[in-house]
């Protein structure tokens, strides 16, 4: 048996030797430069890299950027002397003597006095009557000018005597100018100068068209009670007249000027409208820009701002008069036109009489004088003896 099973082994490992045996066939070109298949296969089989850590945020680069804040304008002690700007209105007003205080910050001689109210105007007299709340005011103050702004809260009913009118109906408007008119009087009959800044254009459209009419009402108020208006739509429009978030500042650097809502307005819009009422405001405050005052200059409320001072009139030289003869009389000299003589130019052209000429001239056709007679020798008549 034993003899058996190891015949059998014999005849059973050759067999399975020549299974696994296979000849090797020759390579063609293509495997050649490029492999076989199977060894293809196992160089695609490269060793995965572990993934990599993924980089944890900062907790500063996870923040929002934001816009640095602007610098806080420095303010300087303010005298004892100091003179007051008066600024009243509603909140826009409010703004504009944010802008007026960054407009005075380094002068210690002008101080800005803010007693706006926020949700006040000429509609509502039973929350804030204006007309009759101004005098107290100036003669608690005692400003040396008063800044106005007012309207933007009026686009609302206005009660006339029993009745509610709505916005721009003829009697809300017949009402809301004679009261804007009586607001403008009281600060006339105070006899402190002011000025009346008008209102901007807003992203909502119906108070765009509404803004343009109270513009006029506070136009006509304003120059009526001799006060200064200030138109500053223009600032706040394109060259369409359509509303804008941002525009130019006071440098003309494109800046952020309206807030989101379209309504308020950003540190830079506060800004212009204070740029806006600086002119008028030197010269009523009697200073320059700089402010120095102005040599020869007195501020305006020392001086009456209703006088009127007389101006002296003359005629214009004619252009055409050769001589100039309208150019002989003084400043001021009064005369009759009906007895000035006739320039030689006129007497030419109305009467036909040229004038006289230059003697020696090409146009001298007078006689030349015959010359002078010589004188004959005298004769001697005395009869003296000649030696």
């Amino acid at each position: 048996m034993l003899l058996i099973a190891l015949v059998a082994l014999s005849l059973a490992v050759p067999a399975a030797l020549a299974q696994d045996y296979q000849p090797r066939r020759p390579r063609n070109l293509f495997e050649f430069l490029f492999g076989t298949p199977r060894e293809r296969v196992i160089q695609q089989r490269a060793p995965e890299r572990p993934a990599a850590r993924p980089r944890q945020r900062s907790k500063s680069s996870s923040a929002v950027a934001r816009p640095p804040a602007e610098p806080e304008t420095p303010v300087v002690e303010k005298s004892a002397t100091a003179k007051t700007v008066l600024v009243v209105g509603d909140f826009m007003a409010s703004g504009l003597a944010e802008g007026l205080n960054d407009v005075f910050a380094q002068n210690a001689e002008i101080k800005v006095v803010d007693r706006t109210k926020g949700s006040s105007g000429f509609a509502r007299d039973d929350f804030f009557d204006w007309p009759k709340e101004i005098k107290p005011m100036i003669d608690a103050e005692k400003p040396a000018a008063i800044v106005v702004m007012l309207g933007s809260n009026d686009r609302q009913q206005m009660r006339v005597g029993e009745v509610r009118e709505q916005p721009l109906t003829e009697a809300w408007t017949k009402e809301y100018e004679a009261r804007s008119t009586a607001f403008a009087t009281t600060l006339r009959e105070s006899k402190v100068p002011f000025v009346w800044v008008g209102q901007p254009s807003f992203k909502p459209k119906n108070m765009l068209s509404d803004m343009l009419a109270f513009n006029d009402v506070y136009r006509k108020a304003a120059e009526g009670a001799d006060g200064t208006f200030v138109d500053i739509w223009e600032g706040f429009v394109d060259e369409n007249g359509a509303f804008v978030t941002n525009g130019p500042d006071m440098n003309g650097q494109p800046v952020r000027l309206r807030s989101n809502d379209g309504i308020n307005l950003t540190k830079a819009g506060k800004r212009k409208i204070a740029f806006y009422a600086e002119k008028p405001l030197y010269k009523i405050l009697g200073i320059t820009p700089s402010g120095a005052p102005i040599p020869g200059v007195a501020a305006l409320p020392q001086a009456d701002p209703h006088s009127r001072m007389p101006v002296d009139r003359t005629l214009p030289v004619s252009l055409d008069d050769p001589e100039l003869d309208g150019g002989a009389e003084l400043l001021g000299q009064k005369f009759d036109p009906k007895d000035k003589p006739r320039t030689p130019a006129e007497r030419l052209a109305i009467d036909g009489i040229a004038p006289d000429p230059t003697p020696g001239r090409a146009d001298d056709f007078k006689p030349s004088a015959p010359p002078p007679a010589t004188p004959a020798p005298q004769t001697d008549t005395t009869g003296a003896l000649r030696r």
